[in-house]
C-alpha cells in the first residue's frame, strides 16, 4: 500500500469513528429509561426506578397514596419523542384514564439526569397530574343518575322508584345501651336472623348506621314508633327502583341491589362500592341502559384536607382536574299488562308445585303476562321452563297430519292400548269407551286418544313433526322477544319407541309455557306468532335473546297458513263443545278453543305428571302449566277458568 492510500484510510478511520462517538450520544438509553418510567406510572408502581432528589421506595409510597381514591383503575401511559441535551433530557407523558366510557387523557414532562452509565428520573409530582404539588393527592366523587324505570302495556310504570324506610340500628344513638341487645330487639321486629344481626352490630363502627332490612312504605306494618321505641333504632326515608310488589314478575324483571365484591372485581373498574345494578331478567340484561352514566369528578387536594374544612371553607379549597356530567338512563318498555300478569299470579298463589301462566296477544306476539308460581321459587319457569308438552302438542300432530291429507272429520282408529317395538302405550285413566273404536280426528283430538296419534307415526315422520312445529312458532328464534327465553326443543330424528312418544308429546320434545302459548297464538293467529316482551325506545323490537338451544334452532318450516289453522281451531273448539275442557264453555265472552295435556316423567310408579292446557278466546292465547299437577284438564283447567273469567 502506497503513502496516499495508507493516508486514506486513516482518513476514512478517524471519519467513522467521529460517527460512531456522535450517534453513541446516550440517546437509546435515555429513551430507555422513560419508556421504563412510562410503563411504571401504567402500573403505578415505580419503585424499580431510580430517582434524583427521591428515594425509590418513598417515591412509590407517593405514587400510591396519590392515586389511592381511583383504585382499581390504572391509567395507560405512553413516553413522548425524547429531548436531548448532553447529560439531561426530558421526555413527555401521555396519560389516559378511563371512566366508563369517559377518558380523560392529559400530559406531563419527566426530566432525566446522566448518571454514570444510567439516567436517573428527576422526581416531580407534577408529572402525576397537572399541578400536582408534594404534599397533594387526588380523589373521585361521583354521582349516580335515577335508574330509568321499566314500564309495561300504555306505559305503566312497572318499576319506577317507590318510598321505602331503611330500618336499622344508629350507632351514635344507642348511648349507654347494650348494641347486642338492641340488635336483637330489632331484628325480632322487622323478622330478621337476631343472631346474625346483633353480630353485624358489634362489629360496626361507632359511627356507623347498620341496616337490618329496607320496608317498603306503602302496606308496612312495622311503625315508626315501635323502631323508636328500641334505643338506637331509626327509620330513615329513601326511594328505591320497585316492582308494584315484592312477587310482580319478579323472575322476568329481576331485581337491583349493590354490586357484590366479585362483580366489581369482574367489571374492570366499570363499577365501584355502593353501586347499585341489576340482578337478574331484564334488569341485568338491560342494566346499562337504565343506569345511564355516572356523573365523575377527579380533584387535586391537600392530603390532610378534612371534610370539615371543605364544609366550612366559604370557596372549595379542592381543583378540579376533570369533570363528566351524568348521563340519565332510558326507560325500558315491555309488552306487560299489570292487571293480567297480577291475575296471573293471583290465580297461582296457592299453587305448592312449580307452575306458570302465559298470557299473549296472538295479533301482534305482545307478552300479557309471564307469572311463574311460588313453588317455582323465584326460577322464569313461564319462560326458560323445559318440559314435555304432553298431548298440547297434539295441535303440532294434528298440523303434520292435515299436510298429509286429513281433515277433522277423517276417521282414526283409538284403541284402548297400542304395543310399539314392546312398549305398551295407553289413554289417560276414565277415557271414554264412547270414543274408542272409529272415530273422525276432531273427536280422537277432543277426548286425546293418545293411541289414535300413535298409530299416525308411520304416516307422520318425525322431520314431518319438527316441521310443523317450526310453522307454528315453536322451536325457533325468538329475534323480537328481548328477553332469555326457552321456545322448545323438537328432534328432526326419531324412531321406534320415541318416534312413537314423541307423537304425545313425550320422549325428547319439550316446550316452555311460553311455547306453548306461541303455539296456541299461532292457531288464533292463523299464522306463526312471533312473542315480544321488550319494545325499544325507539319503537322497535328490542335485541332478540333465544333459549340455550337455540344455536341449534332448525329454520322454520312452511308457516301454517289460515286455512290450515281454522281446521285446527275447529278441533280446539270441539275440546270445549264435547271434549276434556267442557267447563270452559261457561267462560263469558267469546267462543273458546283449548287443549288439555299430561305428560309423565320421573321414575316412580306410577309416574308423576306435568299438567297442561293451552287456549285462546279472541285476541288472547294462555298457557297454564304445573310441573307436578296430575291431568291437564282436573289441574290445570280450573286455573286457566279462573284466569279467563277474571281476564274477561
Amino acid at each position: 500500500m502506497g503513502i496516499k492510500q495508507k493516508l486514506s484510510a486513516v482518513a476514512v478511520a478517524l471519519v467513522l469513528g467521529a460517527s460512531l462517538v456522535s450517534c453513541d450520544d446516550g440517546r437509546g438509553e435515555a429513551e430507555a429509561a422513560a419508556q421504563e418510567f412510562a410503563s411504571a406510572l401504567s402500573r403505578l408502581d415505580v419503585g424499580s426506578v431510580a430517582f434524583d432528589g427521591k428515594d425509590a421506595a418513598a417515591a412509590n409510597e407517593q405514587v400510591k397514596a396519590v392515586f389511592a381514591a381511583l383504585e382499581p383503575q390504572k391509567p395507560a401511559v405512553e413516553a413522548g419523542e425524547l429531548t436531548l441535551d448532553g447529560d439531561k433530557a426530558a421526555a413527555p407523558m401521555n396519560f389516559t384514564w378511563a371512566f366508563g366510557d369517559a377518558e380523560w387523557k392529559y400530559a406531563s414532562t419527566v426530566n432525566f439526569r446522566k448518571s454514570g452509565d444510567g439516567w436517573l428520573a428527576v422526581w416531580d409530582p407534577g408529572t402525576l397530574a397537572p399541578g400536582l404539588s408534594d404534599n397533594e393527592i387526588l380523589t373521585k366523587g361521583t354521582q349516580t343518575p335515577p335508574r330509568a324505570d321499566i314500564l309495561g302495556a300504555g306505559d305503566a310504570p312497572l318499576v319506577t322508584y317507590r318510598p321505602v324506610v331503611n330500618v336499622g340500628i344508629d350507632k351514635p344513638r344507642l348511648g349507654a345501651a347494650d348494641p347486642a341487645a338492641s340488635a336483637t330487639k330489632l331484628a325480632a321486629l322487622v323478622g330478621v336472623d337476631p343472631g346474625d344481626y346483633a353480630k353485624q352490630v358489634e362489629a360496626a363502627g361507632p359511627e356507623a348506621f347498620v341496616p337490618a332490612i329496607t320496608l317498603r312504605e306503602d302496606g308496612r306494618t312495622v311503625t315508626d314508633q315501635q323502631i323508636a321505641a328500641i334505643q338506637g333504632a331509626r327509620a330513615i326515608p329513601d326511594s328505591i327502583p320497585l316492582a308494584p310488589t315484592r312477587t310482580f314478575a319478579r323472575a322476568v324483571l329481576g331485581t337491583v341491589g349493590e354490586a357484590s365484591a366479585e362483580e366489581i372485581e369482574a367489571s374492570e373498574g366499570a363499577l365501584t362500592a355502593g353501586d347499585v345494578i341489576g340482578k337478574g331478567g331484564l334488569q341485568q340484561r338491560y342494566d346499562e341502559q337504565l343506569r345511564g352514566t355516572d356523573a365523575v369528578v377527579i380533584r387535586a387536594q391537600r392530603a390532610d384536607l378534612t371534610r370539615e374544612e371543605i364544609e366550612s371553607a366559604g370557596t372549595d379549597p379542592r381543583r378540579v382536574l376533570f369533570e363528566v356530567e351524568p348521563t340519565p338512563g332510558k326507560p325500558l318498555k315491555t309488552t306487560l299488562d299489570p292487571a293480567l300478569q297480577t291475575l296471573a299470579e293471583t290465580t297461582l298463589e296457592k299453587v305448592a308445585p312449580a307452575s306458570a301462566i302465559v298470557a299473549l296477544r296472538p295479533s301482534t306476539g305482545a307478552v300479557l303476562a309471564a307469572a311463574s308460581g311460588p313453588g317455582s321459587n323465584g326460577y322464569n319457569t313461564a319462560m326458560l321452563g323445559q318440559y314435555a308438552p304432553g298431548s298440547i302438542f297434539k295441535i303440532v300432530d294434528s298440523l303434520a297430519m292435515f299436510r298429509n291429507g286429513l281433515t277433522p272429520d277423517s276417521k282414526v282408529q283409538c284403541t284402548p292400548t297400542l304395543t310399539v317395538d314392546g312398549r305398551r302405550f295407553k289413554n289417560a285413566e276414565g277415557y271414554p269407551e264412547g270414543s274408542l273404536g272409529s272415530v273422525t280426528l276432531r273427536d280422537a283430538f277432543a277426548h286425546s286418544c293418545n293411541t289414535a296419534f300413535i298409530a299416525a307415526r308411520d304416516a307422520v315422520s318425525q322431520a314431518q313433526l319438527e316441521s310443523a312445529a317450526t310453522a307454528l312458532g315453536v322451536a325457533v328464534d325468538a329475534p323480537a322477544l328481548g328477553a332469555d327465553a326457552f321456545l322448545g326443543s323438537v328432534p328432526g330424528e326419531a324412531a321406534g319407541t320415541e318416534h312413537a312418544a314423541s307423537m304425545i308429546g313425550q320422549g325428547r320434545v319439550l316446550l316452555s309455557p311460553l311455547a306453548a302459548a306461541v303455539m296456541a297464538g299461532s292457531v288464533a293467529k292463523g299464522a306463526p306468532v312471533s312473542p315480544q316482551l321488550v319494545i325499544s325506545s325507539d319503537g322497535g323490537t328490542g335485541a332478540g335473546a333465544t333459549s340455550p338451544a337455540a344455536s341449534s334452532a332448525p329454520s322454520a318450516g312452511e308457516p301454517v297458513t289460515a286455512k290450515e289453522a281454522a281446521l285446527l281451531a275447529d278441533m280446539m273448539r270441539a275440546v270445549v263443545t264435547s271434549g276434556h275442557a267442557g267447563f270452559l264453555a261457561e267462560v263469558p265472552g267469546k267462543p273458546v278453543g283449548a287443549k288439555t295435556g299430561t305428560a309423565e316423567f320421573g321414575d316412580e310408579n306410577p309416574p308423576k305428571t306435568h299438567a297442561w292446557i293451552v287456549a285462546v278466546q279472541g285476541d288472547l292465547a294462555v298457557a297454564v302449566f304445573v310441573e307436578d299437577g296430575g291431568l291437564g284438564a282436573t289441574t290445570s283447567g280450573p286455573l286457566l277458568k279462573q284466569f279467563l273469567t277474571a281476564a274477561g
